[in-house]
């Protein structure tokens, strides 16, 4: 590895601009980040529906980075930082695999700068305060039934998920029912994602809705002296971090809000730095695109002045087999007949990206049991559709060298200057909004909602936030709400069961079908790989 100072010289900070972590991290000051992006082009990348093991999105997000680097331009990967649910769950770290990596991955995956602890001590600080608050009667008129926020933690505990807290007698109250989330899904996570700077920040935060008293009046932070609290705990975290790939080109990690429950998008403030001292800046988007991509447009992108030039969908065969009906254990044999049908997955998303005006350059994630003569008939099905090229990919055995072609691909599809189209208008109401989402992303039918949920929709209205944006918590698994629903779901209908408002981070947050915002472990969990010395048998990948 090369010291972050050779690093950050290639992002045009010198050693006096950058707040070392070690010899291989570093925080780069607010002081050296404009306000606006610069000319760098920003180019998402987002996949296919992917298995449960992932497609290698974030592997071919870096290994593009170091594609275009050999080709003579700057490119910065933008990645989000991992969480402990996934790194010891099912799918792994979040730090690329083989030739196309971040590094120290082993540092990156676990605590790395202590943003995510940073987030997760905000969070239940302000859980505890608004605890203490209700007990001590500092609220009037509210009571711990009014309550709605809940704690958090960064590993997956299906335990945490309906809890009674308070319990052993009045100095322990209020006594009263509540949950734990996973920090990614924190709402101060999504807000750090979105914030521009220490204000936005400070703003963001005092907007929290922390319950209702019992008129069904909205609590915010701002009703409280909370925020210069919060601020302290946060204000580093707000930084983003600088580290590398394994080709010694620039990479920043920074905030990590969980794709399906958030925004599933790396920070505002990271991309728009990138954008100041890159020609390329490839940001990724959490899961499939019905969900990363989406929301990168409709949130990230429409609430900042970030602008994607470009797009890249990340493909891979045994996603495609698994949509054709192909069970994850066999999907390394050939199956022609299931990529005939597994492809429409594919080929919808491509269609949706290009409703927000961008064509998608399709990278197709090359895997060593992958048949030549499957690759053949995926470009063949994909050739009169509406991407832009359809490109082989070999990140993980070649890095840089195996994107070359996906990398001139890139260049030539972001020449021409882009301005984005949404699908719906922030002025449509929450219902117009989920029903334009559910027909043209999600392909349903229609939309079907939960008393609860239609309830809260006329609350949330009534309180002056039907104007905001929508972010769907609903499976990665599949298009659709329901993960056994695979390829391209047709005629159905699109159930909401629940639904929050996330006001501080500035959107409202529908929950679709049976969706956890708390996730468990699996049957055979990845901390099981790791040993007490924190070595890994084989590579944690994503």
């Amino acid at each position: 590895m090369n010291h972050i100072s050779k690093i950050s010289k290639k992002l045009g900070l010198d050693n006096q601009e950058i707040i070392y972590i070690g010899k291989y991290k570093a925080k780069i000051p607010f002081e050296s980040i404009k306000e606006k992006p610069g000319n760098g082009k920003l180019i998402v990348v987002t996949g296919i529906t992917p298995t449960k093991a992932g497609e290698g999105k974030t592997t071919t997000a870096i290994g593009l980075t170091q594609g275009l680097n050999k080709l003579g331009k700057s490119a910065v990967a933008s990645l989000r930082e991992p969480s402990l649910g996934p790194v010891f769950g099912i799918k792994g770290g979040g730090t690329g695999g083989g030739k196309s990596k971040v590094i120290p991955e082993d540092e990156i995956n676990i605590h790395f700068t202590g943003d995510a602890h940073a987030i997760g001590s905000a969070h239940n600080l302000l859980a505890a305060l608004v605890d203490n608050a209700i007990q001590r009667n500092q609220i009037s008129n509210m009571d711990s039934s009014g309550i709605t926020w809940n704690r958090v933690t960064d590993v997956l505990d299906r335990g945490l998920r309906n809890i009674v807290i308070g319990m052993g007698g009045k100095n322990n109250a209020p006594l009263r029912e509540t949950s734990f989330d996973i920090v990614t899904a924190s709402e101060i996570m999504a807000i750090m994602a979105l914030s521009k700077n220490l204000d936005d920040l400070r703003s963001r935060l005092l907007n929290i809705v922390i319950g209702y008293d019992n008129s069904q009046k909205p609590i915010y932070v701002k009703d409280f002296d909370f925020v210069g609290s919060l601020l302290s705990i946060l204000r580093y975290a707000l930084m983003p971090n600088i580290v590398q790939t394994t080709e010694g080109n620039p990479a920043i990690i920074h905030t990590g809000p969980f794709g399906n429950i958030a925004h599933g998008c790396s920070s505002v403030i990271g991309d728009t730095f990138a954008t100041q001292v890159s020609d390329y800046v490839l940001s990724e988007a959490g899961f499939g695109a019905d969900l990363g991509f989406e929301k990168f447009m409709h949130i990230k992108s429409r609430t900042s002045d970030l602008k994607p030039q470009g797009a890249v969908i990340v493909g891979t065969i045994r996603a495609i087999k698994s949509h054709g009906g192909v069970k994850f254990a066999d999907l390394s044999n050939p199956n022609s007949e299931a990529i005939n049908i597994g492809i429409d997955n594919l080929i919808h998303h491509i269609n949706n990206i290009s409703k927000f005006g961008l064509k998608p350059v399709v990278a197709l994630n090359i895997f060593p049991d992958d048949k030549p003569e499957e690759i053949k008939l995926v470009k063949s099905l994909l050739s009169n559709t509406k991407a832009f090229a359809v490109v082989e990919s070999d990140s993980y055995s070649k890095g840089g060298e195996g994107n070359l072609e996906l990398g001139e691909a890139v260049i030539e599809s972001s020449k021409n200057k882009i301005s984005p189209k949404y699908i719906y208008e922030l002025e449509d109401t929450i219902k117009e909004k989920v029903h334009k989402l559910a027909t043209s992303i999600y392909n349903a039918k229609d939309v079907k909602w939960a008393p609860i949920a239609s309830r809260k929709v006329k609350t949330f209205e009534s309180n002056g936030w039907g104007n905001m944006p929508i972010c769907m918590a609903k499976t990665p698994l599949s298009i659709s709400h329901k993960p056994r629903l695979k390829a391209l779901p047709k005629d159905y209908t699109f159930e909401i069961t629940d639904i929050r408002a996330s006001v501080g981070a500035g959107f409202i947050y529908p929950i679709a079908g049976s969706i956890m915002t708390m996730p468990g472990l699996p049957g055979n969990p990845r901390s099981l790989d790791i040993d007490s010395k924190g070595n890994i048998k084989g590579e944690l990948t994503a």
